[in-house]
């Protein structure tokens, strides 16, 4: 089975832009979003392109399976499939020997930025940065699939 433990921040200032070591632009779209137990999403990631099925807990812990799909179903699935595509810029910053991979949004969503870890257990300690502001790992308005549904400018 297929789990991502994730944890979920804001950032209080700029200062992880010096960090960064690589970064790409990503496109996604929901398939299906409001079903009681899923979400299956379609990302166009760089170069690659995948369809992501993860569990709707509201928990840093989350059954999650991805699977790689050619490039050119999934600009096809994001244009007449999704009822919307959430843009975003993800930059991977290491700090202290941890990647954290920083989404900084746009259109609808322009303006939100969180920083995300993933971990090997709930209980892994973790560098905490000083960009790192308040975590809302449980707070279901910053999943990207709300995110579609009630954009951050719209708040």
């Amino acid at each position: 089975m297929g789990i991502e433990i994730e944890r979920k921040f804001l950032l209080k200032n700029d200062n992880w832009r010096g960090q960064v070591i690589e970064s790409r632009r990503i496109l996604q779209g929901y398939l299906t979003q409001n079903s009681g137990k899923s979400s299956v999403r379609v990302r166009l990631d760089g170069a690659a392109a995948n369809l992501n099925i993860k569990s709707r807990e509201l928990a840093i812990k989350r059954q999650e399976y991805e699977y790689p799909i050619p490039v050119t179903d999934a600009q096809i699935m994001l244009q007449t499939l999704c009822d919307g595509v959430l843009e975003k810029t993800r930059y991977l910053v290491d700090y202290q020997g941890s990647i954290w991979e920083i989404d900084e949004f746009s259109g609808d969503n322009a303006g939100l930025l969180v920083a995300e870890i993933e971990l090997q257990s709930e209980d892994q300690s973790f560098a905490r940065a000083d960009w790192l502001g308040e975590e809302v790992s449980e707070d279901v308005r910053y999943y990207n699939v709300s995110l579609i549904s009630h954009p951050y400018t719209r708040w």
